[in-house]
C-alpha cells in the first residue's frame, strides 16, 4: 500500500508550453528565441512568402535591441552596428547650433532581423503563412491559416505589425490614427558623398530644425551588413508635415495608380513628389543637401498613432506594433517591441509555464510603458512640426525607451534601467 501511495503522489513532468508567434520581424524573433530559451517549444509563422528586408529602415540601436546578442554573446556589436558620439544640429548657413558628445549606437533592421533570424532553428520559422482567424478556450488555442493550416498552442503572441490581424479581431474598433506628418525615409552609400559630407557625418547624427520640420541622417551598415568606413550608407529622415484628405492621398498613391496604407516603397513615390523634396533640399545645409540629392530611391511613411486598452486575451497577446505604433522620435519603438518579447518570456518562466498567469503578470507593466512612451513621442513631434517648441539639447528630447537617454550605450547596457 504505501508503495501504491508513493507512486499515486509522484509529480508528472512539467507540460512542455507549445506557443505560436505571427510575425516574424524583429519583435517576434525576439518573442520567439525568449520563449524558446525559457523552455517553450515555439513555431513562428510570417506571412511574407521571402525572407523580410526593409530597404532603407536605419535605426537606433538601444540597449533592449541589443541585448539578446551582449546575453548570449552571439555577435560582436561593432559588427552589426556602427558607434555615433556626436549629436550635432546645424544652422541653414552650414554653423553649428548645437553640439554635444553621446555615444548611440546605430545599425540597419535588415542587420538585426538578419541576426536574430540566424539564432533560430530553421524549422521553426514558417513563411507564406497569413493567419486569419483563431478560437480560443480556457486550455488552448486553435489558430487558422489562410493555406488551411492549423495550429494549436497553449499562447498565441501577435507580433504582425501596426496592421495586426490579431488586433483586428481583438478591438476591430482600434486603429492607425494618422498624425498630420509623413517621414521622408532614404539611404545613400557613403562612397556617393564629397569628402567634406563624410567628414562631418563620421561617428555622428546630424540634425536640422526648420519650421514645422526637421531633418536628420546618420550612418548605418550597408545592406549586406558591411560597417566598414565607405561601404556604408547614410540613413536619410524628413519630417515634412501633410494634412489629411487629397494631398496625402495622393502621395500614398504611387506611379501605378496604387493606393498605399503603411508606406510608399523605394522607386513607387511619384516623380512630381521625389522632384518636390530635391527642390526643398536646396534650403538645407551642404551636408544634408547633398544627402537629399543623392538619394535615388526615398520612400514615405506616414506617421500614425496607435495605442490599444489591452494587451492580454485569455492566451492570447499583443506586442510591438500591433499594440502600440510609437512615432519614431524616441527611437524606441523596435525596442518597445523587443522589452515586450523578454518581459512576457521572464514572465512566463516565473509562472511555471502558467499562460493565463504569465499574461496576468506581464500585462500592466506593459501597457504602462506603451503608454507613457507613446505620450513623450505625441508630445515631441508635435512641438517639431506644429508647435515650433523643439529646442536642440532639450533633455525630454533625448532617445530613450523608458526614459529619454536611456538609449546611451553607456547609460545601461542592458534591460531596464535600475
Amino acid at each position: 500500500m504505501e508503495g501504491h501511495a508513493r507512486r499515486g503522489t509522484a509529480r508528472s513532468p512539467t507540460k512542455v508550453p507549445r506557443v505560436v508567434v505571427v510575425g516574424g520581424s524583429v519583435g517576434g524573433l525576439t518573442a520567439a528565441l525568449k520563449l524558446r530559451d525559457a523552455g517553450c517549444d515555439v513555431l513562428v509563422f510570417e506571412r511574407s512568402h521571402a525572407d523580410l528586408e526593409a530597404r532603407g529602415a536605419g535605426i537606433l540601436a538601444h540597449p533592449m535591441t541589443l541585448r539578446y546578442f551582449v546575453e548570449h554573446d552571439v555577435l560582436e556589436l561593432d559588427r552589426i552596428s556602427v558607434l555615433s558620439n556626436r549629436h550635432v544640429y546645424l544652422n541653414g548657413d552650414d554653423t553649428i547650433a548645437y553640439e554635444e558628445r553621446v555615444s548611440y549606437r546605430f545599425t540597419a533592421w535588415n542587420t538585426i532581423y538578419r541576426a536574430l533570424r540566424s539564432c533560430l532553428e530553421p524549422d521553426r520559422y514558417r513563411l507564406g503563412e497569413t493567419m486569419a482567424g483563431f478560437d480560443q478556450d480556457r486550455t488552448r488555442v486553435l489558430v487558422h491559416f489562410d493555406s488551411g493550416r492549423t495550429a494549436e498552442c497553449d499562447l498565441l503572441v501577435c507580433a504582425d505589425g501596426v496592421a495586426s490581424t490579431g488586433r483586428g479581431l481583438l478591438l476591430p474598433g482600434v486603429r492607425p490614427s494618422y498624425a498630420g506628418y509623413v517621414a521622408w525615409r532614404g539611404t545613400v552609400p557613403e562612397l556617393s558623398l564629397s569628402a567634406r559630407a563624410l567628414e562631418e557625418l563620421e561617428a555622428s547624427i546630424v540634425y536640422h530644425l526648420m519650421p514645422n520640420g526637421h531633418i536628420l541622417a546618420y550612418p548605418i551598415p550597408a545592406l549586406e551588413g558591411s560597417v566598414a568606413v565607405g561601404h556604408r550608407l547614410i540613413n536619410l529622415v524628413w519630417y515634412r508635415n501633410v494634412p489629411a484628405g487629397p494631398a496625402f492621398d495622393q502621395l500614398m498613391t504611387d506611379r501605378s495608380g496604387t493606393r498605399h496604407e503603411t508606406s510608399v516603397p523605394p522607386g513607387a513615390v511619384q516623380d512630381r513628389f521625389v522632384g518636390d523634396i530635391r527642390h526643398a533640399a536646396l534650403d538645407l545645409p551642404a551636408v544634408l543637401r547633398e544627402v537629399v540629392l543623392e538619394c535615388d530611391a526615398p520612400f514615405i511613411q506616414p506617421i500614425v498613432d496607435l495605442e490599444v486598452p489591452r494587451l492580454a486575451f485569455g492566451r492570447v497577446c499583443l506586442i510591438g506594433d500591433a499594440a502600440f505604433a510609437i512615432r519614431p522620435h524616441a527611437a524606441a519603438g523596435t525596442a518597445k517591441a523587443c522589452a515586450d518579447a523578454w518581459e512576457l518570456a521572464g514572465r512566463m518562466g516565473a509562472a511555471g509555464g502558467d499562460v493565463l498567469r504569465a499574461l496576468r503578470d506581464w500585462e500592466p507593466g506593459q501597457l504602462e510603458l506603451g503608454q507613457r512612451l507613446i505620450a513623450r513621442v505625441r508630445d515631441a513631434g508635435d512641438r517639431s512640426q506644429f508647435h515650433g517648441s523643439w529646442r536642440p539639447g532639450d533633455p525630454w528630447l533625448r532617445f530613450g525607451l523608458w526614459e529619454p537617454g536611456d538609449a546611451r550605450i553607456d547609460s545601461q547596457p542592458l534591460g531596464r534601467p535600475a
